[in-house]
């Protein structure tokens, strides 16, 4: 059984479509659970229609008070599922018809490779489209000029190649996540982080998903390699310092919570990385290079030694 997670909050204009898309699925053996942070739209009545339509399918709850954050509400949600396999959905993409059927077959295939006892990840790429669907990208890979192949600890650390909304992962993983962390960027990154430190990640290297982009992603994606990119960098240098900067808070709550679990390379990394911000600009950028802990795509990596060199102490 596949429990898909999707953690909704003023969702009504997309949420439908959605669950639709859900309920097309090649493969349905799966439940739907919906989480609600106290919407002040229609959001949960348009929820509550489907849970009575298909009260064998789709299951809701609400939170007591808005947790803050999409990224508190699946984190929440993730801890409450420990299932044979679990999902993870936002509320206002579109499922192709067989993204369920590719993740599990990738994910059966990863299990075969590794045994079932393995930590296992899988995620897809995605077709970027704008609110009505029309297509920006056909491969979110391309547009963002990353690569799902770095996917080792150390380049994970620096920034996440896993898509949440395209996530599937095993019970195995499930139960290295005991508690949500005193501080963590977006949950699928520190899953991501999870399953390559303890397990491994397989790629489908093609889109299951519409990415829809309509002005109110938390996340969203943007051409790497365009001049719009470079133009945002440049208007945004804190909004970009302050992800780098989060990365090393993140690294340290990382070391944190599975320090015991850890192999000693890999506290070393943790360590290492985490203590960049009390270094000198130039042993920032030595530790960064020693540890090959570089930011995906040249505009990023630019970015990135550009704040390691600026002066004074990185905060942290």
């Amino acid at each position: 059984m596949i429990s898909i997670l999707l953690a909704s909050y003023n969702g009504e204009k997309y949420i439908a479509e959605q669950i639709e898309s859900l309920l097309w699925q090649s493969v349905q053996d799966f439940r739907l659970f919906i989480r609600d942070d106290q919407s002040t739209d229609n959001t949960y009545s348009i929820i509550q229609k489907y849970a009575s339509k298909y009260p064998e399918r789709i299951f809701i709850s609400r939170t007591k008070t808005n947790t803050g954050g999409a990224k508190h509400n699946f984190f929440g949600m993730m801890l409450d599922h420990k299932d044979e396999y679990v999902m993870l959905c936002d509320q206002d993409d579109v499922w192709f018809p067989d993204k369920v059927e590719k993740s599990l077959c990738k994910m059966r295939e990863l299990e075969k490779e590794h045994g079932i006892n393995t930590p296992l990840l899988v995620h897809t790429d995605l077709r970027v489209v704008d609110k009505d669907l029309n297509v920006i990208s056909k491969s979110y890979e391309k547009m963002s000029s990353t690569s799902f192949r770095r996917n080792a600890l150390r380049q994970l650390l620096t920034m996440n190649t896993a898509a949440g909304c395209t996530e599937m992962y095993n019970r195995s993983l499930a139960e290295l996540i005991i508690d949500e962390p005193d501080f963590f960027v977006v949950h699928d990154w520190w899953l991501a982080m999870t399953a390559s430190a303890f397990g491994n990640i397989g790629t489908v290297y093609e889109p299951t998903i519409s990415y829809r982009q309509h002005g109110g992603n938390n996340i969203g994606a943007k051409k790497v390699l365009s001049f719009k990119y470079i133009t945002y960098f440049l208007k945004n240098y804190e909004k970009v310092s302050q992800h780098i900067q989060n990365s090393f808070k993140q690294a340290c709550s990382f070391l944190n919570v599975y320090e015991s679990k850890l192999s000693s390379q890999q506290i070393g990394l943790l360590n290492a990385f985490s203590s960049i911000p009390g270094m000198s600009r130039l042993r920032r950028c030595r530790t960064v290079f020693k540890h090959r802990t570089l930011m995906n795509g040249f505009p990023r990596k630019v970015a990135q030694i550009m704040i390691l060199l600026s002066k004074g102490r990185v905060q942290q």
